[in-house]
């Protein structure tokens, strides 16, 4: 079997290697003037058969480039939040670089580039016979042209997902072989034939490194010189050409490589110049006076870099691109995609609400306690569209595992497969969402229902999704109070509990379930989400995100946008790519959803959440929740612009929030201070709220009844109960800020309640 051509070409024999020259020699001369010329020698035609046998053709491909995430500010203009990248790189068009750095590359790298199809005859056996010499492949006489080749191989190599295949195709395009040289020069001859010489040249100065993960002169200008490449001097462009044939031995922002930098810069690039008559005398010596003085400029990599303490939110749309198919098949291939696509993605993230809640939460939370494992959270949503416009947590974000007790990777405002927790039991926040499916069953707010603590028969409750069944369950009232029989909209204002597993005694547990789900709820953890008797009670572990969302779905009179965070995707070449979608969607009927906000204005004007009024002249809808041991705390509320979720308690453990004191604030009511912070700023930013849609008179008073219109001069002579006395007949249903029954309270969870907790706002000066 005859010897391949890489055998021949590798040995060490020194006869052989001035063979192989010559072969190369006449590899060259043929391959560049066939079918012009007929050669006749026996060695230079096999030279051309096995020249000819090498690929001729390369496909460039797309470089890797670096992409960038924006946040939105009010006036409709972007923040670059982060930028995140395989190889910092930014490609640019040939006017965008200055000319002195073209002259700069041709005079040092390839003077005769211009001259010669792709390989330089003169410098090839030059290279050939210095090789000889040495014994050794020490010079390649490499072009312009072959080294982007090079460099195009390489690229693809590292571009490989298999670590195995990456290594070898990286091995393969760096060999210092022969056989790899002649590859090189016959894809060069076959770029050039393609490209005109300005293509290849701006494509070498865009793939080039420039020393560690810096690709291209456009970033290359803006980290080591805060410029660009188009405002490039001769000086600073000689001393970043001078980096390219040892990049991470010449990069200048290593203080020990500056003179080396600076001998190459005059010795090789500028005198160069010089020689080939790019620059003047009075340029050259101007340009060699100059000292290698970099004004190193970090690029903003990766979320941590983020301001405004937005690095969780700008953490979450990698996780949306890491669960997307637009980028790949998988999340690895999805996460490379987007490292190296060069993509732009513009969010929904408003700077200047971002900015508020990162403050307040910075004033009321700090980032680690002492007594407990302290978290809590804001996030805001846009009723109507599902837009995320604020997002903050109480800890620094990190990229991977952490010792430090206020730092960590994982994001409490979201699910556990968008990098967040397992979510956060959330307390009577949950109880909406059995009032809406008393609404929908065509209950009313004005009917009565018995809220003192009883116990209840597992078998006199329905559920058709699970069987019934265990011990009789008896929850508890905030303090063992007995408020009596009270009217809906007063057990909603104030919390009740037995009074809400009252009214899920009338109802089917799953379809207070189902009424959740198709207002997005569901378990962080990705679990099934309950429909337990206590889960009436909010015991289903939930992120805030997904709270806030559902409470957008009520303030937008029963449309429910899935949370979006993203409103615009640009890829590379400049074209949309179509982002994750809202699938905004009718999931409560509209008299539903009006009157179940009209109820929920009761916690805000009147009961557990008067705490959190911003008494700002806007409507606001809320609920407060509270857990077993007030471990958790929730405000959860909107306005017809913006709903807000805040979430203060333990990550894990169960200290109870009465016995913490964050920032000298009550752990147990700090809740309301961040809630109506975040939420006045709502106000103020945002365009002005409009006021909630009127409630379905049906829903508040029963078919046939009159209407609050009529009721001044038709309501009954008897007056509503003083809130010290328990009611004793049916009346008509109070609007949300009167009392109907006793003092307020918040029978949240199985725990104590807000009664506790308005106090304890009131004597901190809520």
């Amino acid at each position: 079997m005859p010897e391949s051509s890489s055998r021949l070409l590798s040995t060490t024999k020194p006869w052989l290697k001035l063979v192989g020259a010559s072969v190369i020699a006449g590899v060259l001369v043929t391959a560049l003037a066939v079918p012009a010329v007929s050669l006749t020698s026996a060695t230079v035609s096999r030279s051309v058969g096995l020249f000819e046998d090498l690929p001729s053709t390369l496909n460039i491909g797309d470089l890797s480039q670096k992409s960038e995430i924006y946040s939105t500010n009010t006036d409709g203009s972007n923040t670059l939040l982060a930028t995140v990248f395989d190889q910092n790189r930014q490609e640019v068009g040939w006017d965008e670089i200055a000319p002195s750095v073209k002259d700069a590359v041709v005079s040092t790298e390839d003077p005769r580039f211009y001259e010669h199809n792709g390989v330089d005859l003169t410098s090839t056996l030059r290279a050939a016979l210095g090789n000889l010499t040495s014994g050794g492949v020490e010079s390649g006489a490499s072009t312009i042209t072959m080294q982007y080749v090079k460099n195009i191989l390489v690229q693809r190599a590292e571009a490989l997902d298999n670590e195995a295949d990456r290594e070898k195709a990286y091995a393969e395009a760096t060999d210092t072989s022969l056989d790899r040289k002649l590859t090189e020069m016959r894809l060069a001859i076959g770029l050039e034939k393609k490209y005109d010489k300005d293509q290849i040249l701006l494509g070498y100065l865009n793939i080039a490194n420039f020393g560690g993960s810096v690709y291209g002169i456009e970033a290359a200008a803006n980290y080591y010189y805060g410029t660009t490449a188009a405002q490039l001097t001769i000086a600073q462009a000689a001393s970043l050409i001078a980096t390219v044939n040892e990049p991470n031995g010449l990069r200048i922002d290593d203080p020990g490589n500056i003179e080396a930098n600076q001998a190459r810069r005059d010795v090789d690039v500028l005198a160069s110049m010089l020689k080939q008559h790019t620059i003047t005398q009075g340029q050259y010596d101007e340009a060699i006076a100059t000292p290698v003085a970099p004004a190193i400029t970090e690029p903003s990599t990766g979320c941590q870099t983020a301001a405004a303490g937005a690095a969780y939110f700008c953490d979450y749309v990698t996780w949306i691109v890491k669960n997307d198919p637009t980028f790949g098949a998988t999340a690895d291939e999805r996460w490379s995609t987007f490292k190296t696509g060069g993509f732009q993605i513009f969010t929904t993230l408003n700077s200047d609400l971002q900015a508020n809640a990162n403050e307040t939460m910075t004033e009321y939370i700090p980032s680690s306690s002492d007594e407990l494992d302290l978290g809590a959270t804001i996030v805001t949503v846009e009723p109507g569209t599902g837009r995320i416009l604020a997002m903050a947590q109480n800890t620094t974000f990190v990229a991977g595992e952490s010792t430090d007790p206020g730092s960590t990777s994982l994001n409490y405002n979201t699910d556990q497969g968008y990098g967040g927790s397992s979510g956060f039991q959330v307390g009577s926040t949950y109880k909406v969402f059995t009032l809406a499916e008393w609404l929908k069953q065509g209950n009313t707010l004005s009917e009565r229902i018995n809220g003192n603590p009883q116990t209840f028969d597992r078998a006199d409750f329905t559920n058709s999704c699970i069987d019934v069944n265990g011990e009789p369950y008896a929850p508890k009232n905030d303090g063992g109070s007995r408020p009596g029989t009270v009217s809906i909209q007063y057990a909603l204002t104030n919390s009740v509990n037995n009074a809400f597993i009252a009214m899920a005694e009338e109802l089917d547990l799953c379809q207070i379930r189902d009424t959740a789900q198709s207002l997005g709820v569901h378990r962080a953890d990705g679990g099934e989400l309950g429909s337990n008797l206590a889960d009436i009670l909010g015991t289903q572990t939930i992120a805030p995100l997904t709270m806030a969302a559902a409470y957008a779905g009520i303030a937008a009179n029963g449309v429910y946008c899935r949370p979006i965070a993203i409103d615009r995707i640009v890829d590379a070449s400049g074209a949309d790519v179509q982002p994750p979608q809202a699938d905004c969607a009718q999931a409560l009927d509209p008299r539903v959803a009006s009157t179940l906000a009209y109820a929920m204005k009761g916690p805000i004007q009147n009961g557990t959440a008067t705490a959190s009024n911003p008494y700002d002249d806007i409507e606001h809808i809320g609920k407060t929740g509270t857990t077993d041991n007030e471990k958790d705390t929730w405000m959860i509320g909107a306005s017809t612009r913006a709903a807000t979720a805040v979430w203060v308690g333990n990550v894990t453990g169960d200290v109870s929030m009465t016995d913490v004191e964050t920032n000298g604030y009550s752990g147990y009511s700090v809740r309301h201070r961040m809630w109506k912070s975040v939420m006045t700023a709502n106000d103020e930013v945002l365009p002005e709220a409009a006021d909630f849609a009127d409630p379905d008179d049906d829903l508040l008073y029963g078919s046939g009844s009159t209407s609050r219109a009529d009721e001044t001069e038709d309501a009954p002579t008897t007056t509503a109960p003083t809130p010290t006395t328990q009611p004793t007949a049916p009346g008509i249903a109070p609007t949300p800020g009167a009392s109907v029954g006793p003092l307020p309270q918040d029978d949240d969870s199985t725990g104590r309640g807000d009664e506790e907790e308005e106090e304890e706002a009131q004597d901190d000066g809520n």
